[in-house]
């Protein structure tokens, strides 16, 4: 019993405890008020910086792959997947601390900053207003009220400029990524021979609709970016502010008390919150999907009504439409639940936690703090209310902000997957659903085969595969050699009435153009800028009517090449559209000239652009279909008069005396490369044309011969016929 009253007296008391807190408060409440300002900055950093473990992937990235390795589209979430590319995003869009956009960014910060000042300050002001209303001064608040005037000056523009500068900022953000992306859909100049715009489509299955992409979600993305640094940095940065000047007037005790009560529901509202970043970017997809229905339909327009498929194309766009309205109802109705649930607890749940640290100065005595009569009460209470709802509001959009980033996550997810596709397609690495014959262990080891492109003044293929973009193999081995000046046919075998679709014509051409891969062997080819291609429904672009003719070159460019107007009204003589200037108003009318034109007229503009050009090789591709033969003529005459090496695709035996050489396909993956003799082809041709009307009337003169035999028959067993 006496060593415990020993331990007893050697413990100090509560009311020592007491005392030597007061004693040392102050320094109490720098640690607390620090170790809180910590605690905010490393809280936002774990969940908006890295909310990924360190040792390891994130259970949501865990959860990326496994979606994505069984074919359903990876989960979008607020992981290190995600940061990881929205860092290459911004690496994009702030290229440099020096750049447009760094410096828009740092006034935006600087403005955000004074905007939290100017609020503490307002908050002082508003208690003071009050306070001298409950003590009945007539000039303190006059004077108040003109302070109050006065500061809504530097306010308003705060506000104002807060705006301005986040939408500069989206539209920077978009400018900057709508560049990258050109560069790599289109190219960066002339030079650039990658086609990503046409490998995408026809060679890659990953984005059906690159447009929206690249229009839409850019933008979406570059608005949510502007938006997200202030609904993240602003909300921060007010909390630590307004707290800690909440500390100053109730003490730092009743923070600590807050904070707790704060974090504890914040970690209930975070469990509850939907993958609202997952369902941005299936909105985003489903709508992109809608509107590709819509442009294939604009597209096959002419054959659909032919088929009369108008109800078929209505299912699949309503289809389409009613998927992704049913995704945004059930996101609406998730909505609603989280905003319940979110506001129950940030406005109200937290409102009267706050009120409750509002009071404490009131019932108790705090060191420091002196509030005797009545006005400083009431000027305390309105001023740390005011603090308290600033702050609640400010905490309440770092929980608003984690939605919102969670939507940008969704918006990067799109962007990224844009850029990584088109890296892809430049590196020659495609994803496109292949035909089933494709898995066979032969045709699978020439789609895993790649050959090699080398440039020369001639035109020469070794042992190379006609591959279409789904697997199937056209021509197992194609070799033949055509030098300049010698002008080859393209055309089926002999006995063929028309053209086989997909026997590896057209794709022969496409493998010269570069927008096809070279599975196997060897091409010599000459450089893209030697090579015109014309197909059968000629591109028109947007622009005048010397525009059309001098695709792609400026005016700038054709006056360097030292052509004039004149030179191009004698080109349009050779093809027989002269009077078209006229007709249409002049050189530099602009008009939708693929309506403006007829069939004809657009083949003929594409024989003017290619007569204008004058490239080493030229491939048509049944580009004078809708031209008469006496004009055709004419047409090919002139081409080989200007010295151009033509790669013909045609079914009109009247082109065969203006080519030297023929590839002949059988349509059974087989072929034949050899001389063209025209005028004993045409010979055997028209032999060819005799025999088969001869062929034709043998049904004829052998139903006659037999008409004749039984009519015999009949007389022969005739009375008259045997009595004579």
């Amino acid at each position: 019993m006496a060593t415990l009253s020993t331990m007893r007296q050697q413990l100090p008391s509560l009311k020592e405890l007491t005392a030597h807190y007061v004693r040392h408060r102050p320094q109490i409440q720098r640690l607390i008020t620090a170790s809180f300002v910590l605690y905010v900055v490393g809280t936002s950093y774990n969940s908006f910086i890295r909310p990924g473990s360190a040792t390891g992937p994130s259970r949501s990235s865990r959860r990326s792959k496994k979606d994505g390795a069984d074919g359903r589209p990876a989960r979008v979430e607020v992981d290190a997947v995600f940061y990881a590319r929205l860092k290459r995003l911004c690496r994009i869009v702030i290229p440099s601390i020096r750049s447009k956009e760094a410096l828009l960014l740092a006034m935006h910060s600087a403005f955000l900053v004074f905007r939290t000042v100017l609020s503490l300050y307002v908050a002082d002001l508003d208690g003071k207003i009050v306070s001298s209303l409950v003590r009945a001064q007539t000039v303190p608040f006059l004077w108040n009220i003109l302070r109050w005037l006065l500061v809504a000056i530097p306010a308003t523009y705060t506000n104002s400029m807060l705006g301005f500068i986040q939408n500069k900022l989206a539209i920077a953000y978009r400018t900057r990524l709508t560049e990258a992306v050109m560069d790599q859909y289109l190219g960066k100049d002339a030079k650039d021979e990658a086609k990503v715009f046409y490998k995408m489509s026809n060679l890659d299955d990953r984005i059906k609709n690159p447009d929206q992409m690249i229009t839409v979600d850019i933008n979406r993305f570059s608005t949510s970016l502007a938006a997200i640094y202030g609904n993240v940095a602003k909300p921060v940065l007010d909390v630590i502010l307004y707290n800690y000047q909440l500390s100053r007037n109730v003490g730092a005790e009743g923070l600590v008390l807050l904070t707790i009560g704060v974090q504890a529901s914040a970690a209930l509202l975070r469990a509850l919150t939907p993958p609202f970043g997952n369902y941005a970017a299936t909105e985003a997809a489903l709508s992109g999907q809608l509107r590709h229905s819509h442009s294939r339909l604009v597209e096959a327009s002419e054959e659909v009504a032919f088929y009369g498929g108008e109800q078929v194309e209505k299912y699949i766009i309503e289809r389409d439409y009613f998927a992704l309205v049913k995704h945004i109802n059930r996101v609406l109705r998730m909505r609603v639940w989280h905003g319940i649930v979110e506001e129950g607890i940030i406005k109200w749940l937290w409102g009267s936690l706050g009120l409750c640290i509002c009071a404490i100065p009131v019932f108790f005595k705090i060191p420091g703090i002196t509030a005797n009569d009545l006005g400083a009460r009431t000027e305390s209470f309105v001023t740390n209310r005011r603090l308290l709802l600033s702050a609640s509001d400010a905490f309440g959009r770092v929980m608003y902000s984690y939605k919102e980033l969670s939507e940008l996550a969704g918006y990067t997810a799109r962007v990224a997957q844009l850029f990584d596709t088109m890296t892809d397609v430049r590196q020659g690495k495609f994803d496109k659903q292949l035909v089933s014959s494709a898995s066979i262990e032969e045709n699978a080891r020439v789609l895993k085969g790649r050959g090699t492109v080398t440039d020369g003044d001639d035109i020469e293929f070794t042992n190379v595969p006609i591959v279409s973009p789904n697997g199937d193999i056209l021509v197992r081995s194609l070799s033949f050699h055509v030098k300049p000046g010698a002008r080859s046919l393209l055309a089926d075998r002999a006995d063929s009435r028309s053209f086989h679709k997909g026997c590896g014509k057209s794709s022969l051409f496409r493998i010269l153009g570069g927008l096809w891969p070279v599975y196997g062997g060897s091409v010599r080819k000459p450089p893209a800028e030697d090579f015109t291609y014309i197909p059968q429904r000629p591109y028109l672009s947007l622009g005048t009517l010397r525009d059309q003719i001098i695709y792609p070159h400026s005016k700038a460019q054709m006056e360097r090449r030292r052509m004039s107007d004149h030179d191009l009204y004698n080109i349009l003589a050779v093809v027989g559209m002269e009077d078209i200037v006229e007709r249409e108003g002049g050189w530099d009318v602009a008009k939708e000239w693929r309506d403006a034109l007829s069939g004809g007229d657009k083949q003929r503009i594409a024989m003017a652009r290619l007569f204008y050009h004058e490239p080493k090789y030229a491939i048509l591709d049944e580009c004078t279909s809708a031209v008469p033969l006496d004009l055709e003529r004419i047409m090919f005459e002139h081409a080989t008069s200007l010295g151009i090496t033509l790669l013909t695709v045609s079914h009109r035996p009247s082109l065969w005396q203006y080519h030297h050489l023929i590839l002949q396909y059988d349509g059974q993956g087989g072929y034949v490369f050899t001389e063209l003799d025209a005028e004993r082809r045409l010979a055997l041709q028209e032999e060819k044309q005799l025999l088969e009307q001869k062929l034709l009337a043998v049904p004829k003169m052998k139903q006659r011969l037999a008409e004749l035999k039984a009519l015999r028959e009949d007389r022969a067993q005739s009375p008259i016929v045997a009595a004579a």
